[in-house]
């Protein structure tokens, strides 16, 4: 069920304040959902979002996340950057509710990427896991391991043009294998109506991926049961679960080692 919170004049007042915005021009409300609201408030000091959450969401969590996009904005990684508050946290109750404020980011989301954006998705996907990658000797015989995004889907993508112009959504950080979310990304961005891999646009997100950090010979040989295994899962959630095994399977050929060319 959907939900909504309305802000005060005054509630609008202490966010600005808190957070050091200026003085307010105006205060949309520009979403809704299940479980957070979302405001535009523009100043004379720029445009921000400010977020809401109506349940579900800790103050830890969000630092933590607030961490992750210090570390990235200021590695050139198009995300928010997180405005704290005056006291240096990231977050702070106003109208009853845990509120967290970020900088505005242009651009929109897309329903089918073309091939540079395709392309330009995988150079940024590989920003984020070479930023946040920790120093740590490793056996050449096991797959690298490291901070991923954790849902790098459509909703939270926006484009300008053909490049990234934004990505949102940190709180789903968890460690992992590196090349489960590169399999989740060419499943979530690729998949074409037959169920098979797009070859042209998984080719591009591979290409924009290696040309910040190169694929090691074990993940190239593993990419494709874990596409198999991301597939799957996206079928099993969606109408089209009777034809899981097959459609999964459509994919997991689709991954022949020209990919990588």
């Amino acid at each position: 069920m959907a939900v909504f919170t309305e802000l005060s004049d005054a509630d609008s007042s202490a966010i600005a304040h808190n957070c050091n915005l200026g003085t307010l021009l105006s205060v949309i409300g520009i979403a809704n959902g299940d479980t957070e609201t979302t405001y535009l408030f523009r100043s004379a000091a720029g445009e921000f979002i400010v977020t809401l959450f109506e349940n579900g969401a800790a103050p830890l969590d969000l630092d933590q996340a607030f961490v992750t996009m210090d570390a990235l904005h200021a590695n050139g990684v198009p995300c928010p950057k997180p405005r704290r508050t005056v006291d240096g946290k990231a977050t702070f109750n106003a109208a009853d509710r845990l509120v967290a404020v970020v900088d505005f980011l242009p651009g929109s989301s897309v329903k089918r990427a073309g091939i540079e954006q395709c392309e330009d998705l995988g150079r940024v996907m590989a920003q984020i896991h070479t930023t946040l990658a920790r120093k740590r000797k490793r056996k050449p015989s096991v797959l690298p391991t490291g901070s991923i995004h954790g849902a790098l889907v459509h909703d939270n993508i926006f484009f300008l043009g053909n490049a990234v112009s934004g990505v949102i959504n940190f709180r789903l950080r968890h460690e992992d294998v590196l090349i489960s979310e590169i399999a989740d990304v060419l499943v979530s961005w690729t998949l074409d109506l037959q169920g098979g891999i797009d070859t042209d646009r998984a080719r591009a997100i591979l290409r924009g991926y290696q040309t910040i950090r190169t694929l090691t010979t074990i993940e190239k040989t593993a990419l494709p049961g874990f596409v198999l295994a991301s597939a799957a899962r996206h079928y099993a959630g969606g109408e089209e679960r009777d034809h899981l095994l097959e459609s999964a399977i459509a994919a997991y050929k689709s991954m022949t080692a020209d990919m990588f060319d």
